[in-house]
């Protein structure tokens, strides 16, 4: 009896960790990380930065489309050299968030 109930567990276990997996994402529903709002105007930098981002092709936390004004909707950014709302570092590794260049639709990825 002991036996079925661990292979119950386990096979639920395994059945729902990828549904765990896949809900665990660094920005919030409403498009924020860590205070900040994915959206707006953005600068570049090589160190210091607010969120340090990793470019991907799949599963992305967030698709970004680039704009050049009004980045009011979340995902939408628009890089500057001053003025900015956050600074972001690009890099290869140990990212806080993933992002993907998407022309449309972009947003918190679901």
């Amino acid at each position: 009896m002991l036996k079925k109930t661990v292979l119950c567990l386990s096979l639920l276990l395994i059945a729902a960790f990828p549904c765990i997996a896949g809900a665990a994402t660094p920005i919030n529903s409403a498009g924020y990380y860590k205070n900040i709002k994915l959206c707006g105007k953005v600068k570049i930098v090589d160190s210091f930065p607010d969120i340090k981002v990793k470019v991907v092709d799949s599963f992305p936390d967030l698709k970004v489309k680039v704009v050049q004004s009004f980045p009011n909707n979340i995902g939408e950014w628009q890089f500057v050299e001053y003025g900015e709302d956050f600074r972001v570092q690009f890099v290869d590794s140990f990212p806080d968030i993933k992002i993907k260049y998407v022309s449309s639709f972009p947003g918190v990825a679901k």
